[in-house]
Formats: structure tokens, sequence, C-alpha cells
């Protein structure tokens, strides 16, 4: 799989943004896949998932606030981010996993790739 992400963006706390990840590839090496993100200086923390049925799973910290999507080809995937938070700062990665991947780790033991970023600042 290719992933672009886009839809980073600077924003005020209680904002909102759309972040857009479009894949190409196999079906079967974005069986699941994901959002990460890393603030300055933080090591990269699972942020949502998404498995090949829909299922889907929210760090806590985020869970109420960012909702993951895909459309109906699997060709893209979306995070939406409202109520955004300072906290909420850092560069967010898109992931593709594999078949042999669980959505409870947020597809982290299958990741076949690794989108470039794109970044999200939330001021107060």
């Amino acid at each position: 799989a290719v992933l672009d992400e886009s839809g980073g963006d600077s924003v005020q706390a209680g904002g909102s943004l759309r972040l857009s990840c479009a894949a190409s590839g196999s079906i079967y090496h974005r069986y699941c896949m994901s959002w990460f993100r890393q603030a300055p200086g933080k090591e990269r923390e699972p942020v949502a998932g998404l498995d090949y049925d829909v299922t889907t799973k929210y760090a806590d910290s985020v869970k109420g606030r960012l909702t993951i999507s895909k459309d109906n080809d699997g060709d893209t995937l979306y995070l939406q981010m409202t109520g955004l938070k300072v906290e909420d700062t850092g560069m967010y990665y898109c992931a593709a996993a594999g078949v042999i991947s669980r959505l409870e780790v947020y597809c982290s033991d299958g990741i076949l790739r690794w989108g470039h970023g794109t970044q999200v600042t939330v001021s107060s």
C-alpha cells in the first residue's frame, strides 16, 4: 500500500479538522488501518484504528472527539477531529497493516506501510 495523508492545519482549541489518508495497493495490505500521532519530544502513540469489518478502537484521550472512518471503496481513511485540544498537537501518521494484525493494538503488530504524516497544531 501507498499512503498519502492530508488535511493537517493550525487551528484554535475547540476547532475541527478532517484528516484524509489516500491509500492504494492491495486491499490485503490495508486490512487494518490506523492513525498515530507524535508530539514533539514524545514517542509515537496510537490514536484510532479501523478493522476490515469497520470495527473501531480509540485511545481514551480522544474518545468522543475523534472519529475514524473510510469511504465505501476503502481507498480513503479519514480522521474527523472535533473539540480539538492543545494536547492534540502533533504529526499525524496513517498506517496500513496486513491480515496478520490486531485491532486491539491498533494494527501495530502488522503494519506494512506508514504515510509521511500531516501536521496538526492546536493553539489556545
